[in-house]
């Protein structure tokens, strides 16, 4: 009875002493709460990806290559020459942008080492060589830089749009913009996301008319295309701008084939603000979504388009203000909607970045570096390449192909892609800033290989 009385007195004493057991009892049930909805949420993301035949699948992708790359010893220089300005230590990166540099080979392979479709490849077939030389039906360097893939569920094909690239590199200096003359948007056709056929240009640059936004001096940069079941039609959204890049534009095409041709629309200043990089997300419900770097790279805008594709709605959101992100890539896994983005370091590699959101227009939470493999420069390089699209596989539910380009500025042409697989469904390495210390987000990881193929196969 002693002992009753005095618990009871004790507990009366501390909620009535200025409120502090209460707030602690609300953030008990909260943490509760949260822990629950996190356990229940990390347990459905990783159901299928640990089924006995998937867990199968997906430990053949994680095994991830290590690369143990060498810099070149330092060329040598004058007695006079190191006294009036000190050499700073030479790094991957400069070496990377190097068009002589001893390691070239290592990131752009030369002819000899080609991915052709059309030999017999014996065990190599079907196998995605990364920074390879990727060969078409017809023998010629796949062209489709900064591009993306639509699945037509009617011709049961992939189409790979991108940028044709051709002819020589102009620089405006050595540091600054490097561009080609527009030729045009190229398509690529597909049964198995790894033997193409060269469907041509769907729609072309512009030679005579100075005017047009398609004007052959112009820039047109990262395609990319939708399907609209209401209308039939196929719509290219994509990048425009001047060759001083101060247009800022998108452009709309519209094509009653996924292999055109392309009849080009307009352009246009979205929400009345600049846009640079950009990609189209079309949601399950059939509600396609623009999003774009602006501001002069300093924040990502994202609004739904109109039922048409052709124009966007007066709906807008900004998110990830003043991180300055671009080559934004949109994917969805279980109702969580994922992005990963590059920095702005021009042709610079950098560090990818996922973020991840419960609702495609925000609020986004920043998640950490997807890259595992290769070695410490790979990583914060995104394995010397940057992110263009991420293709889901249906099927396999949790991995995706992460699409980047490794730009060759001083070639753009001669831009080689690197295709990774993407996997969702671990807990993350490091849980996010504002998650209350709780696994919210599925990791998503993108593992680094010389060489692989879907497991499938």
């Amino acid at each position: 009875m002693r002992v009753k009385n005095k618990f009871k007195e004790s507990f009366i004493l501390h909620c009535n002493a200025g409120g502090r057991l209460f707030p602690l009892v609300i953030g008990c049930l909260l943490f509760l709460h949260l822990f629950s909805f996190a356990h229940q949420r990390y347990a459905q993301s990783g159901e299928t990806h640990l089924s006995t035949n998937q867990r199968t699948q997906f430990s053949i992708l994680e095994r991830v290559e290590e690369e143990n790359i060498q810099l070149p010893q330092p060329r040598k220089r004058s007695t006079r020459a190191a006294k009036r300005k000190p050499k700073r230590p030479t790094t991957f990166i400069d070496e990377f942008l190097d068009e002589s540099s001893q390691l070239r080979n290592v990131f752009f392979p030369d002819q000899r080492t080609a991915v052709d479709s059309r030999k017999d490849n014996g065990n190599d077939t079907y196998y995605y060589h990364p920074g390879r030389i990727w060969l078409d039906t017809e023998g010629n360097p796949i062209q489709a830089h900064g591009g993306g893939i639509l699945y037509d569920s009617r011709t049961k094909m992939y189409y790979w749009y991108g940028e044709y690239k051709d002819g020589p590199t102009y620089h405006a200096h050595k540091k600054g913009a490097a561009r080609v003359d527009v030729i045009g948007v190229s398509c690529y056709s597909s049964k198995d996301l790894w033997t193409w056929k060269n469907e041509g240009i769907v729609l072309a640059a512009e030679e005579k008319n100075e005017t047009h936004d398609l004007y052959k001096l112009n820039v047109l940069e990262r395609p990319k295309v939708i399907h609209n079941e209401k209308t039939g039609k196929y719509v290219m959204w994509m990048h425009i701008d001047d060759a001083n890049y101060t247009k800022a534009s998108v452009g709309v095409a519209i094509s009653d084939l996924p292999t055109g041709p392309f009849n080009y629309l307009y352009s246009k200043r979205s929400h009345g603000y600049d846009s640079r990089d950009m990609t189209l997300f079309k949601d399950d419900d059939g509600v396609a979504y623009l999003i774009y770097s602006s501001e002069h790279n300093k924040d990502l805008h994202i609004g739904p388009l109109n039922e048409e594709y052709i124009d966007v709605t007066e709906s807008m959101r900004k998110i990830l203000i003043g991180q300055h992100r671009e080559a934004p890539a949109l994917f969805k896994h279980q109702g969580t909607y994922y992005m990963i983005t590059s920095g702005c370091t021009s042709w610079s590699p950098n560090e990818a970045l996922v973020h991840a959101s419960e609702s495609i227009m925000g609020p986004w939470e920043t998640i950490g570096n997807p890259c595992i493999g290769g070695n410490k420069i790979f990583r914060l390089t995104t394995f010397f390449a940057q992110g263009t699209f991420v293709v889901p596989l249906s099927g396999v539910p949790g991995l995706f192909i992460f699409m980047a380009d490794r730009w060759n500025p001083a070639d753009l042409k001669d831009s080689r892609y690197v295709w990774l697989p993407l996997t969702v469904g671990r807990p993350l390495d490091h849980r996010p800033e504002y998650s209350f210390g709780l696994p919210l987000w599925s990791r998503v990881s993108i593992y680094w290989h010389k060489k692989w193929r879907l497991p499938y196969r």
